[in-house]
């Protein structure tokens, strides 16, 4: 706790990551975010760390400070997000879907989506653990629900404001993984991770600034989406780690997805690249949410280039 408070920068093994090289191996790691340990519970944390390289500069893996920056530039807008993380879970071998049936396939999508009973839904223990332990810790988690595809699931962090986004949805993933250790199943956040006529997992990203929230709000989300739109493809670059290529399996224009090469919106329209909740659209206020962002999507490279977007004029 006292390392966390104090903010120094200690040096960590790199080649191990793949972050230096074996002959010139330390880097540093600083801590930026804590959160409660609910694994070790009592006074132990879990800390969120940034990466520098060995002569103190950002390395090229740490998106979260260019992030910070930007947020920090345009903290009297007040940026909102909510993060909505989908994922799959695997038996042991990460192969083979968790539950599905050894030799073929379960049923054709329909009955799982927000389904309940053992012959629609694996995996809740792992669902319930996560939840409870992200709770302990102080994640903003908000919801869960099992998704379309059998074995794939999703939960929603959020609002949170700024920087806070990313600390949040990283310490999440990471509480997720081991709490599925427990029961011997891999957490896959590949954006297609069965192909064929199955959906693919998203992090869809809701968005709203205080502009966006008062009276007449509606006319700031036109606009912004009018400037998301302007960016489309430099936005697909960022939404996932492969510079796009990971969501050329999933942004398809089949599986409530939009086509990866068009931009489009609209009110409670699943299949559109942004959608704007009818709710919001009756209020004339609120916020809207861009489904394109991969599952295996960087949250910080995904709100920081929102931002420079939306606010900054990037």
């Amino acid at each position: 706790k006292q390392w966390y408070q104090r903010r120094v920068a200690i040096t960590a093994g790199g080649s191990s990551t793949n972050q230096a090289l074996g002959e010139n191996s330390d880097i540093y790691i600083k801590p930026v975010a804590c959160f409660k340990d609910p694994f070790r519970r009592g006074d132990n944390i879990l800390v969120m760390c940034e990466t520098l390289d060995h002569e103190g500069n950002v390395h090229p893996t740490n998106r979260r400070r260019s992030c910070a920056n930007n947020m920090d530039k345009c903290a009297d807008l007040h940026p909102w997000f909510g993060i909505e993380q989908e994922y799959t879970m695997f038996d042991y071998t990460g192969v083979h879907p968790y539950g599905w049936p050894v030799n073929g396939y379960p049923g054709p999508q329909g009955p799982y989506y927000c389904g309940v009973g053992s012959d629609k839904v694996k995996g809740r223990k792992i669902v319930e653990a996560h939840y409870r332990a992200c709770m302990y810790a102080g994640i903003k988690i908000a919801g869960t629900n099992a998704e379309v595809m059998p074995s794939q699931w999703e939960y929603q962090v959020g609002p949170c404001e700024g920087i806070e986004m990313g600390d949040h949805l990283w310490a999440s993933r990471w509480i997720l993984q081991r709490i599925a250790e427990e029961f011997n199943v891999v957490i896959s956040f590949d954006p297609k991770p069965i192909p064929g006529d199955w959906n693919g997992a998203g992090c869809h990203t809701n968005i709203s600034t205080v502009a966006m929230r008062e009276e007449g709000g509606l006319e700031a989300i036109y606009e912004a989406i009018e400037l998301l739109g302007k960016k489309h493809m430099e936005h697909i670059v960022e939404y996932d780690p492969s510079g796009g290529e990971d969501n050329k399996r999933r942004l398809t224009g089949l599986h409530e997805t939009a086509s990866i090469n068009k931009f489009n919106y609209g009110v409670a329209h699943r299949g559109a690249s942004i959608r704007i909740p009818r709710q919001v659209a009756a209020d004339g206020k609120g916020y809207f949410e861009d489904r394109r962002p991969s599952s295996n999507a960087d949250p910080y490279q995904v709100t920081d280039r929102i931002i420079r977007t939306m606010c900054l004029g990037e």
